[in-house]
């Protein structure tokens, strides 16, 4: 199961990918809760409300209707993927993206860096967010843009101080992230918030994918690409700490809250890794892909 967030004419609207065509889940819930004497007001309009309040039933139920749908009403209700334009899934969290560094060995070694007895956390602010194909701004702050593909899990049930053994009960659902950074400005701080949260710094998407779909987080491959050149290639099964360790981590003493975002890290291959390094430049397009969600594409710019 596929959720997605795209351009509608009123605003961002709240989509089920279904084979090759999004369904509009507003639409169909909509007209699902007249037919069950409901208030149609009360219609799941986007990807926070559903993680909040829907259920992979409810979805299962909206793509049946779809399906019944005369053709009158499925063309507001189905539209194909190609025909609309996909945003971020979540395209402003309510709070920061929670990332963490160093969780690839071999990504510590290439950035010459101590190995973490503990997860290393940062984050990334909701201004940083842009979706697919979007343009990532290559600031006059920096000289030095990087890449990082990274698997991002969404949480999906409140929780504080989770145990590890039930921390993927507590997830929605994965998405794909670029954890733009400015490795210039990170070095210059001492820290890595300023470098990794200029604007247009996490690109995230194309869609989450539920965490039914992908039941082992740890077996999943994870790439990225410049100018379709591979850049890094490795797996999740690689990570230092696993992404129910993670979760069990961040949670202790702070409560996490459904559609919060966690970054789990990225593997070697950076730009920063090679000798001399490959940064990016205006004209660049970078992808970064995770088995079983899909690839995620933007576009370098110069910014002004």
């Amino acid at each position: 199961m596929r959720f997605l967030t795209f351009a509608g004419s009123e605003g961002s609207r709240l989509g089920i990918l279904a084979a090759s065509d999004v369904l509009d889940v507003q639409i169909l819930h909509r007209r699902l809760l007249r037919a069950e004497g409901s208030d149609p007001a009360e219609a799941i309009a986007d990807m926070l409300g559903f993680i909040e309040r829907g259920s992979l039933a409810l979805a299962r139920r909206l793509i049946a209707l779809a399906r019944t749908l005369p053709a009158s009403a499925r063309r507001a209700a189905v539209r194909p993927l190609p025909e609309v334009q996909v945003l971020a899934p979540i395209p402003r969290p309510r709070k920061n993206i929670f990332c963490v560094g160093h969780n690839y060995a071999a990504h510590i070694r290439e950035s010459g860096s101590p190995m973490p007895e503990r997860p290393v956390w940062f984050t990334k602010p909701p201004t940083a967010v842009i979706g697919p194909d979007a343009q990532v701004l290559y600031h006059t702050a920096t000289q030095a843009l990087d890449y990082e593909v990274e698997l991002a899990a969404v949480i999906g049930k409140a929780g504080r101080n989770i145990p590890r053994e039930r921390a993927l009960d507590h997830v929605f659902g994965y998405t794909v992230m670029n954890d733009v950074t400015a490795r210039d400005v990170q070095r210059q701080r001492g820290q890595w918030f300023k470098g990794k949260s200029l604007d247009t710094f996490a690109p995230l998407g194309p869609w989450v994918v539920h965490r039914s779909a992908l039941p082992d987080p740890q077996r999943l491959r994870i790439r990225s690409r410049v100018n379709r050149e591979v850049r890094q290639n490795s797996s999740t099964a690689d990570m230092i700490f696993s992404v129910a360790a993670l979760i069990a981590d961040l949670s202790r003493g702070l409560t996490l809250e459904p559609g919060d975002v966690i970054a789990t890290g990225t593997p070697e291959g950076v730009g920063m890794g090679f000798q001399p390094p490959r940064y990016l430049k205006a004209g660049d397009i970078v992808e970064v892909e995770v088995e079983g969600i899909g690839t995620l594409r933007n576009p370098i710019v110069a910014g002004r």
